[in-house]
């Protein structure tokens, strides 16, 4: 069809209606870059991206290897505090409980607490988009017309806030550390912001216009699991409070996996943990809130140091090792391939 078009262009005939213009982009003219492949540079190319993958993937799971870590399962240490929390009627009892653990080396450097949660499906497609956004950037909306149903309002009307599953499961254990020296023990200072990313803080989350937090929220009510109304969250610190809470924030980035670990407290460098974590014996104190007996999940509490690579993840390292071997064996492979047929050639012509 195009070789026909240009030839009736070139010869001035009547061209049809919907014949396309005389133009280099209309009839796929304009210049284009056609490789020439050839053995060479097939080889190379497999050659070299395996090599490079292979490089890669290689410092990645060094450096995850190089991350000092220890994980404590609380699920069964703090087993009557989970038989409490079986019946929702005892939300509003406190119960605690305490793990003692023991750091035979020190932890220098930066130290991150992580909690983690096991069994406990986010990638649920109803639980997924259970939330309003609007809402969550302050803005005045009918959550009766979002997907939060049926975490939007009490019986009597009262929308919640903020509405949907998510929220309302929020993580709300609470879970302090504590070290022991020369027989005093010392609470380890924790830094509760700074953990969530800016985008989050400035962008995807922000708290209704007013003068306080309280009457922005007025006429409102927390969500059925919460122990507290969403501008108490921190009552510490008004600048965490509202929707821009850290520990909110994270919480509302659902995982993709079942089994999945969220920053919870950064340890503060000073005094004598100016360094990080000295070797000694530590207590996690542990408010017990949060209930996974029922869907038959596990609770972990980390701490954990990071690398330029990030925090404990073997996966990216593998994946780039995985492809960087698959490269190179298909460049092995294509010029076994290729000998192999240069000498069925050789022989046939002599």
């Amino acid at each position: 069809m195009k070789n026909k078009t240009s030839l009736l262009l070139q010869e001035g005939e009547a061209c049809p209606s919907r014949c396309p213009d005389n133009s280099a982009f209309k009839q796929q003219k304009l210049p284009a870059w056609k490789p020439q492949l050839t053995l060479a540079t097939v080889l190379s190319s497999f050659f070299l991206t395996g090599m490079f993958c292979l490089a890669v993937g290689v410092c990645l799971i060094l450096a995850a290897n190089s991350i000092r870590e220890i994980q404590i399962d609380y699920s069964d240490k703090c087993s009557d505090c989970s038989k409490l929390r079986e019946n929702s009627s005892n939300w509003n009892k406190e119960c605690h409980c305490s793990v003692n653990f023991t750091l035979k080396e020190d932890i220098l450097g930066d130290v991150f607490m992580y909690y983690g949660l096991q069994n406990f499906y986010q990638n649920h497609r109803r639980y997924v988009i259970s939330r309003s956004d609007p809402q969550l950037l302050g803005r005045k909306v009918n959550i009766q017309r979002s997907y939060c149903a049926p975490f939007t309002t009490y019986q009597n009307g009262t929308p919640m806030a903020p509405c949907g599953a998510i929220a309302n499961s929020i993580f709300n254990d609470t879970i302090d550390l504590l070290y022991t020296r020369n027989s005093s023990v010392i609470q380890v200072p924790l830094l509760k912001t700074g953990n969530s990313w800016w985008t989050d803080k400035n962008v995807k989350f922000r708290n209704p216009k007013s003068f306080n937090l309280s009457s922005a929220f007025a006429g409102t009510a927390r969500p059925p699991y919460w122990q507290k109304p969403v501008y108490l969250l921190d009552e510490e610190d008004e600048r965490n409070n509202g929707y821009v809470n850290d520990d909110l924030i994270i919480w509302m980035r659902v995982s993709a996996f079942s089994t999945f670990r969220n920053l919870y407290r950064r340890v503060k460098r000073i005094r004598q943990f100016a360094e990080g974590l000295p070797a000694g014996n530590y207590t996690f104190h542990i408010s017990y809130n949060f209930p996974v007996s029922k869907f038959k999940g596990r609770k972990h509490v980390i701490l954990s140091t990071v690398v330029w690579s990030g925090g404990s993840n073997p996966f990216l390292g593998i994946a780039y090792v995985v492809s960087g071997t698959a490269a190179t064996l298909t460049g092995f492979i294509i010029t076994a391939i290729h000998l192999k047929l240069r000498k069925k050639k050789t022989s046939f012509e002599k």
